[in-house]
């Protein structure tokens, strides 16, 4: 399914809304870390009108994907208040700064339940901050939703009876990405990915399913760069050596930056096939600009091109919101809220025993569809968008996209039950 980009409609690469974004992302961001320091409350109300919901998020370390979440948490969470709230209760925000180390995300969280009360926790961007939450969860017997954090081990190996995940898994994204590079040619195969839980999962996730699609593939290298610490050009001088027909990369951020440009520079990606986990996600994309690789068959968000009534409602109300286009941490936030309100809703109560009863089975209307709480695992079936990249205007953008369901690329039953604790 193509789609084009209508620059008119959206003012989306004038030079006056860029400066604008900027200003208000820096205001923004000026605000997230003030209100982190002094453990801002949204919207204070006395105890017995509100229920308190914990966010805990990497605000300072990852701002291009955190404070766009933000956004969405509170255009979601101002709607379900302006309708009433939920349980005739007004929903209240307690957030609160990770600064990217799991130690100092347990303890936040420990912090948010004994001294503000809050109901349930939710958030959190990298994977090792998700993971350290999940343990806490389960040993305190306290719900977490994590929003973000793509780790594999999250929902299955390390997963537990009080932890839901939002957001389609590693396994999800790189299955869906591998479905579609085994109609490739391709046979020899590299990837390069940061070395920590995410990176891992990622790329066992993408082996796997494509050889059970392609038995001729051979991976003939794989790299692993420290997270935000990549050697650009040594990575690709070791991934030209290799000679593969195809480079799967599940690197993002500052890294993502500094691969692309090292490997355009050198002519890695000519006559290649590039898969890349994430790279099409406006966060990610846009501050390559011009630079931005094209043709690449990736995961992202074409917000500019999503024609879906429950989509063009959602992006109205975002821009009217914030003067600004969404992000996928956007989305993400802004179905983060609306899962905790519908899960308050069907439980009937705060009580946590009954919301995680309520989560199992949960069924969301979302902006990018419906989805559904997996009552084995606790993973949603949020999808995700796949296409290929493009230069549009000095800018990337994603064509030939189609919006994919999760529930379509997660395991089976029987394969989950191996997987997952059998007491969790």
């Amino acid at each position: 399914m193509s789609k084009t980009f209508d620059k008119t409609s959206h003012n989306y690469n004038s030079k006056e809304k860029r400066e604008g974004n900027n200003m208000f992302l820096k205001r923004f961001l000026a605000l997230a870390v003030l209100a982190s320091a002094l453990g801002f409350v949204s919207q204070p109300l006395s105890a017995q009108d509100v229920i308190k919901i914990g966010d805990i998020n990497s605000y300072k370390r990852l701002p291009a994907h955190t404070i766009p979440y933000k956004q969405g948490v509170t255009l979601a969470l101002e709607e379900i208040n302006k309708a009433g709230g939920v349980l005739g209760k007004k929903l209240e925000l307690i957030s609160r700064d990770d600064q990217g180390k799991p130690g100092e995300a347990v303890k936040i969280a420990e912090e948010l339940f004994t001294r503000d009360g809050v109901t349930l926790i939710s958030g959190s961007l990298f994977s090792h901050i998700g993971l350290a939450l999940t343990s806490y969860a389960g040993q305190k017997k306290r719900l977490y939703l994590a929003a973000e954090p793509l780790a594999d081990a999250l929902v299955w190996a390390k997963g537990n009876r009080y932890t839901f995940r939002l957001r389609p898994s590693t396994y999800m994204q790189a299955a869906m990405l591998a479905e579609q590079a085994a109609k490739n040619p391709a046979k020899r195969w590299a990837t390069i990915a940061p070395n920590y839980a995410y990176g891992k999962d990622a790329v066992a996730a993408f082996k796997k399913v494509l050889k059970s699609k392609r038995p001729d593939v051979e991976f003939v290298t794989e790299q692993w760069p420290g997270l935000f610490k990549i050697d650009a050009g040594a990575e690709v001088q070791a991934l030209e050596a290799a000679k593969p027909d195809a480079i799967y990369n599940v690197t993002f951020g500052g890294d993502l930056a500094k691969f692309v440009r090292e490997g355009k520079l050198r002519g890695l990606f000519n006559d290649r096939l590039i898969v890349g986990l994430l790279t099409g996600e406006p966060e990610y994309l846009d501050p390559l600009k011009g630079e931005a690789p094209e043709n690449w068959l990736v995961t992202g968000y074409p917000w500019y091109a999503i024609e879906t009534p429950e989509h063009k409602k959602f992006l109205a109300a975002y821009q009217a919101r914030w003067n600004d286009y969404p992000r996928i941490g956007s989305i993400v936030g802004y179905n983060t809220m609306l899962t905790i309100g519908a899960a308050l809703k069907k439980a009937g109560s705060t009580d946590t025993e009954k919301l995680v009863t309520a989560m199992k089975g949960l069924k969301v209307d979302t902006p990018t569809g419906a989805i559904q709480f997996r009552a084995i695992d606790h993973q949603s079936t949020m999808g995700a968008y796949v296409g290929r990249t493009k230069l549009k205007d000095g800018k990337g953008i994603m064509v030939d996209w189609e919006y994919l369901y999760g529930g379509d690329f997660l395991p089976g039953d029987e394969e989950v039950k191996k997987l997952r604790p059998a007491s969790n």
